[in-house]
């Protein structure tokens, strides 16, 4: 089923011209609970990864401010169990939890001890050109791959990135049984839940912090005072019309909580483009899909909506990764926002 971002409640460019020509495409994904294949574009699914290629590892040393890590099959079994027993109904005064539930759930948060060897890195997307429109590839390439290591222990409180494109017409025999890190962050954060996506092309404007500050100071008056088509609270142009929420490729960086800096390359000193945003969460307030606002509000069926990845960015924040236009072979920028 398609996902259709609702008509913005205001024509942000009728009222200020000078905005039209920051207008930029974004993709959002829309990412759903499914069962991706190695031949789908996903999030958190399986990759179409050449069986002779070696898998990437992070090799970086980890930091354990956030304590002992688990194991992935740790997390994916803690939200099974969960996501089953909220499903049943409950009886007030009674652990919603079997006791053999109780059980696998405490032995499933118990960490271990660091591994000592180089941890694999997790599958974090998949996109392939032909379904995300405008995703960057270089020449003879048709597949963008993400990877990342599931720890945050890296100096910045966030994964480290791995992108690889390649051209899935040279991928002869399919790697079947990849390698999974020993280790990732006890919150499960990073350990992305497997979607389908539902890519939908949106148009953004920038956030309020890269425009100037009169043009700024105007906008927050005009959102104080217009309303909505049709009656209504007024529009807000950080949450409502500027960069939409949630997982999606290109578009304007969803700066909100730091100042803008600028994104050059480190290799060459141009200005970087917006390649993928990972999204703590997914649907919020008027971008939330058209197709899915009569959906009853059982908090399960919500979760799978709200939260279907279930991928946790510091406190609830964004990964913004960022590519040189100039060169893919550049080093790529990652910055939480």
């Amino acid at each position: 089923m398609a996902r259709t971002s609702p008509p913005r409640p205001a024509d942000i460019v009728a009222a200020f011209p000078e905005l039209a020509p920051l207008a930029r495409e974004a993709v959002r994904l829309h990412p759903r609970r499914g069962e991706p294949t190695v031949r789908d574009s996903s999030v958190g699914g399986p990759l179409l990864w050449p069986a002779d290629e070696p898998w990437p590892v992070c090799e970086r040393e980890h930091e354990d401010d956030h304590g002992l890590p688990v194991s992935p099959s740790d997390v994916r079994l803690e939200r099974r169990i969960l996501g089953e027993a909220r499903k049943r109904p409950r009886r007030p005064g009674v652990d919603f939890l079997t006791p053999e539930e109780r059980a696998a759930l405490d032995r499933a948060g118990e960490s271990h001890p660091w591994s000592t060897a180089p941890n694999a890195m997790l599958p974090v997307a998949q996109l392939y050109a032909r379904d995300v429109p405008g995703v960057p590839c270089p020449d003879g390439a048709d597949l963008l791959q993400v990877l990342w290591c599931p720890l945050d222990g890296h100096g910045e409180d966030m994964p480290v990135v791995h992108l690889v494109w390649r051209s899935s017409a040279d991928v002869r025999v399919v790697l079947t049984d990849p390698p999974e890190p020993a280790d990732v962050e006890s919150h499960g954060g990073t350990v992305p839940e497997p979607c389908v996506l539902h890519p939908e092309v949106v148009t953004e404007y920038p956030a309020p912090l890269e425009l100037d500050r009169e043009l700024r100071s105007r906008l927050r008056q005009w959102g104080e005072t217009s309303g909505r088509p049709g009656g209504g609270d007024p529009a807000c142009y950080q949450s409502d019309l500027s960069v939409a929420p949630g997982w999606k490729v290109g578009g304007w960086g969803p700066w909100s909580f730091r100042d803008p800096w600028a994104m050059t390359c480190g290799a060459c000193g141009a200005a970087m483009t917006p390649l993928l945003t990972i999204s703590s969460g997914d649907s919020d307030g008027t971008w939330a899909p058209l197709e899915e606002q009569g959906v009853p509000a059982d908090a399960e069926a919500r979760r799978d909506i709200d939260d279907p990845v279930m991928v946790q960015i510091g406190r609830g924040y964004n990964l913004q990764l960022y590519f040189c236009p100039t060169s893919f072979d550049h080093p790529h920028l990652e910055v939480m926002q």
